[in-house]
């Protein structure tokens, strides 16, 4: 399900990459392109690669117009998709679909690595950004592509001379220019691997979506539900005026469900089950699913008569999964070292921090920002957890940069930042994080995440701990969170994600979270009891620098990183779906807060139906 149109037009913004002028030494054009393009290996019939390397070598070499700069750098990439996606519901088949996709991009840059034509917004907003990308052939046809290339280089060549026209105008109206570079130097890489071609004969995928889906016919209160798989393959080129020359292939395997009810008093509820894995033999069997997804239909008819919550201010509980989930959301706003792009827009700023996508950790360097047991690692060599495989692993990023792991934050002080190929005020250096999905604006993007603790505590001892810390408030019952929600995979329809975009749109400054299986455990007792309606407020990253407790519990949470994760820190913001997220991972314990703050349900309740539901025979 896709977002609504605002939303993909913020991702387009933003999705320019960082301003910057200043640390590193600046070459002039000619030293830029002074490399050589890697050649095509010997012996390699990919005609696609042969076609971008020889466009490449023509464009570098030709491509001028009278009296204006040489291009300092051309990138092409190319993106080769196949990807069958099958739905059901209740049973029956709503579509089955394979299809094959070839997409690409070409980015052309005059001036040179310390400024040139990127990283600037200009008055006109989105122009230039769809004449150099697009479709072209699915045949792999070398001089179709070849066309393609050199229609999308020319256009994109002028518009860049364009660009950094209108960039120059805007720098001599500003007070003091920016000293960041706009682009950093990397060493080229040369990483040619073979093609892997798509595989759907190992199972009847078909028939196992019909059979998962069946299973929901035991729950008539359900009003919608769909079970989605999504088997993908996708072949990545990249080949650059410096010398990179990447093809890699990689695969990821996903069931997507949701399913949706209405609690007798009118409040509208949903549930979701998210499971991803590398390759699609490795998705649990028709039986396994079927199992995961009864259970969250126990779980959906469980909400429906559970209790609302009250108001709370008090000691909370995120259980790891629930926490991995909450990490998912905080975190991303600040974990990236790039600066925002130079914007004629003087709202712009202000947009982003309206968004919950404030960097609170740019310019902190040395500083505490998490406490002091704490650390906190990216790791995209990383390969397995504790026997569970990773699905955000890869060698080399999007900008063509081998990929690193990064200890982000020791003993609690922050020690470095993700980078892609787009400075900072505190890094002028990638190191190879520059992620994104399908072929948009590489970012600084999470991949493997670790959030481990040298105090970490039992689950039991850190239970205990919340019920004591709850006794001393005078309070009857803490509140503990199993999971959180996922509006953009648990929304059945249209009008459902667009309650969840105004609910989170309008609390995302004041951190706003949406958790979605809530328990009132009794401090007396234990027991606990499910209860629904509750919204997080005031929950932000901030939070993270003082928890009353943390597990030795750490566990995987996977989810498709949304985009948009850098500009938005909320649900909507963080998560996207498995054909159009990027796969990532955050390994992390259950978390105690001494002090968060709960609403109860708001807004008027909805009518239920006139007419009961049809038996499901």
């Amino acid at each position: 399900m896709k977002a609504p149109f605002w939303i993909a037009a913020i991702a387009l913004i933003f999705g320019t990459p960082a301003i910057g002028f200043g640390k590193n030494p600046a070459p002039t054009p000619q030293e830029a392109t002074a490399r050589q393009i890697a050649p095509v290996p010997a012996g390699d019939t990919d005609k696609t690669l042969a076609a971008l390397h020889d466009e490449l070598e023509r464009s570098k070499n030709r491509l001028v117009l009278p009296g204006q700069e040489r291009p300092y750098f051309i990138e092409y990439r190319l993106l080769d998709l196949d990807e069958r996606v099958i739905s059901a519901q209740f049973g029956a088949l709503l579509a089955s679909s394979t299809t094959r996709n070839r997409f690409m991009s070409v980015d052309v840059r005059v001036g040179d690595y310390k400024l040139d034509s990127s990283n600037f917004l200009s008055a006109e907003g989105f122009r230039g950004f769809l004449g150099s990308t697009g479709t072209v052939g699915i045949d792999r046809d070398y001089d179709s592509l070849r066309q393609d290339l050199w229609l999308a280089t020319d256009q994109a060549y002028k518009e860049a001379l364009d660009s950094f026209s209108n960039k120059h105008a805007a720098l001599r109206a500003l007070a003091s220019a920016p000293t960041v570079d706009d682009f950093a130097q990397v060493p080229p890489v040369v990483m040619v691997e073979q093609r892997v071609e798509p595989d759907w004969t190992s199972r009847n995928w078909e028939s196992e979506a019909r059979t998962v889906s069946a299973i929901l016919k035991n729950y008539p209160e359900l009003y919608n539900s769909r079970v989605t798989y999504h088997l993908i393959y996708a072949t990545s080129y990249l080949v650059t005026t410096e010398g990179t020359q990447i093809r890699t292939s990689r695969s990821l395997a996903a069931i997507e469900a949701s399913l949706s009810t209405q609690a007798p008093d009118g409040m509208p509820l949903h549930n979701f089950l998210a499971v991803y894995a590398n390759r699609p033999a490795q998705l649990p069997t028709g039986e396994m699913a079927r199992q995961q997804l009864d259970a969250k239909g126990k779980e959906l008819a469980a909400l429906r008569t559970a209790p609302t919550v009250q108001d709370y201010d008090g000691p909370m509980l995120f259980e790891a999964q629930a926490a991995g989930s909450l990490l998912s959301q905080l975190l991303p706003p600040s974990l990236g070292g790039a600066r925002p792009p130079l914007s004629m827009n003087t709202r712009f700023e202000q947009m982003m921090q309206a968004l919950g996508g404030r960097n609170e950790w740019m310019g902190r360097i040395g500083q505490r920002v998490l406490p002091l047991t704490v650390s906190l690692t990216d790791d995209p060599s990383a390969q397995q957890f504790q026997g569970h495989d990773l699905i955000a692993s890869y060698q080399v990023d999007q900008d063509g940069v081998r990929a690193q792991k990064i200890a982000l934050v020791q003993d609690g002080l922050l020690k470095e930042m993700l980078m892609s190929r787009r400075p900072g005020p505190d890094f002028n250096h990638s190191n190879g994080h520059g992620r994104s999905t399908f072929l948009g604006m590489p970012r600084p993007m999470a991949s493997n995440l670790f959030f481990t603790a040298s105090n970490g505590e039992s689950s039991a001892d850190l239970r205990k701990k919340f019920l004591e810390a709850c006794k001393q408030n005078g309070q009857q019952f803490g509140l503990l969170v199993r999971e959180m929600d996922n509006p953009v995979i648990a929304s059945t329809s249209q009008e459902e994600l667009s309650d969840s975009l105004a609910t989170l749109a309008s609390g995302a400054p004041n951190g706003d979270r949406m958790p979605l299986l809530v328990y009132r455990v009794n401090v007396n007792d234990g027991r606990e009891e499910l209860v629904r309606g509750a919204l997080i407020s005031q929950l932000t990253v901030r939070n993270l620098r003082a928890p009353l407790g943390i597990g030795n519990d750490n566990t995987v949470f996977y989810y498709a990183q949304s985009q948009d994760a850098e500009t938005a820190g909320t649900a909507l913001g963080a998560f996207g779906s498995a054909n159009g997220g990027v796969p990532s991972d955050v390994i992390a314990p259950s978390l105690l807060f001494e002090e968060v703050e709960v609403r109860g349900p708001h807004g008027e309740p909805r009518r239920m139906p006139l007419v009961p539901p049809p038996p499901m025979q």
